[in-house]
């Protein structure tokens, strides 16, 4: 598990940190790896310090769950996958004890905005009833039936981190889970629903893909320090049929389904394991680059966070092919491992005070909207619970 902090670090008095509420956020992505959950202070609109973490992950059994109930809506795989996530999540959240919210992010198993919808499973009402503390989940609905993508939502929260560590300039927050998306901030703007605030987007796959090649090649779970990727050569010749892909011209906001790229595995067959992981890690560094054209203005920097930041080689590629620093989040002060977990923290006080959490900058709505359910801690048990 990882290290928890003892205490909130705060800025400022006691005037400025009045209406915050002590909030626990969770996620767990779609590189399956584990639940995080993150304790931040919050008002909806300002950070008041951050707390308390700490990491449950999945074991072989429960990832093999998950994994099965990829890309379904609905049948056994989809109700064996909520029951491990329901039953992780309360484990992680009560190994950090009571808050005043939490914001639920549950397990997202399918994600086609402009068809089926978006599927994230996990019972935020059972939830609350299993911790004692009231739940705010099912964050990507309402955005999605008012035309979004309902993803990324993490945005807001950046907007706030922005303003947290004082940036003056254009910056980008780039996440590197099992699928990449870029977040530039106008820290200028009053508010992150305003027009010109924010503009964000999934760059592509970043992690799933090369996780999934060590699992069915060598059993690992991920190409641990990109030593794989290391000692291998990048075949340019894929690397150029990849970009080719149309996406990468489609204007954002855009969103992805972790195997939206499931062909990326079929371009690299024929390579060697290292040449594999080494082109795979290249894909990832070079659909950053591409989506970096389509930021209103250049940052001045590009804080990095998720699992694809402890991957050298991959930070050597974004270093080399970005015109700007490339700067793991913690450069700034900030929590790499956590900053989902935290967002959707954030996102729930949004939510409980009827605030927006997403806009036409973010995921295409058509107006800023906040979605959400909110359910208190004692609600009454539906039949057959």
């Amino acid at each position: 598990m990882r290290a928890k902090e003892k205490t909130v670090n705060r800025h400022g008095g006691a005037d400025e940190r009045a209406g915050m509420l002590r909030v626990l956020g969770t996620m767990s992505g779609t590189s399956l790896d584990g639940v995080d959950v993150a304790e931040i202070e919050s008002d909806g609109i300002r950070i008041g310090g951050f707390g308390r973490h700490a990491y449950r992950p999945y074991g072989d059994g429960e990832r093999r769950v998950l994994a099965a109930a990829l890309g379904r809506w609905h049948g056994p795989e989809v109700e064996a996958a909520a029951s491990v996530v329901d039953a992780a999540h309360a484990e992680a959240l009560k190994s950090l004890g009571p808050a005043d919210l939490v914001g639920f992010h549950g397990q997202t198993l399918a994600h086609e905005p402009r068809g089926r919808g978006t599927l994230q499973v996990g019972d935020g009402a059972r939830l609350a009833r299993d911790v004692g503390c009231p739940v705010v989940w099912d964050f990507r609905s309402d955005d999605v039936a008012l035309g979004g993508e309902g993803a990324p939502l993490a945005p807001f929260f950046h907007f706030a981190c922005a303003k947290w560590i004082g940036a003056q300039a254009p910056i980008a927050f780039l996440n590197l889970g099992g699928v990449g998306n870029l977040t530039w901030v106008d820290p200028a703007r009053a508010a992150p629903e305003d027009e010109g605030a924010l503009l964000a987007f999934d760059t592509g796959p970043a992690n799933a893909p090369l996780n999934d090649l060590v699992q069915t090649r060598l059993g690992q779970p991920m190409d641990r320090g990109g030593a794989l990727a290391a000692r291998g050569r990048v075949e340019n010749g894929v690397l150029e049929t990849f970009l080719a892909d149309p996406w990468f011209a489609r204007i954002p906001p855009k969103s992805l389904d972790r195997n939206d790229f499931a062909e990326m595995a079929a371009l690299v067959d024929g390579l060697s394991d290292a040449d594999a992981a080494a082109t795979l890690t290249a894909m990832s560094a070079a659909a950053v680059a591409q989506g970096m054209a389509f930021c209103p203005a250049p940052p001045a920097r590009v804080l990095v966070a998720g699992g694809g930041r402890h991957n050298p080689v991959l930070m050597r590629m974004l270093a080399a092919s970005l015109d700007c620093p490339v700067d793991p989040v913690e450069a700034a002060g900030l929590d790499g491992d956590m900053l989902e977990a935290q967002a959707f923290a954030h996102l729930a006080v949004r939510v409980l005070r009827g605030l927006p959490t997403s806009a036409p900058g973010t995921t295409g709505v058509r107006a800023p909207v906040g979605g959400g359910r909110i359910s208190p801690a004692h609600a009454v048990a539906a039949p057959g619970d």
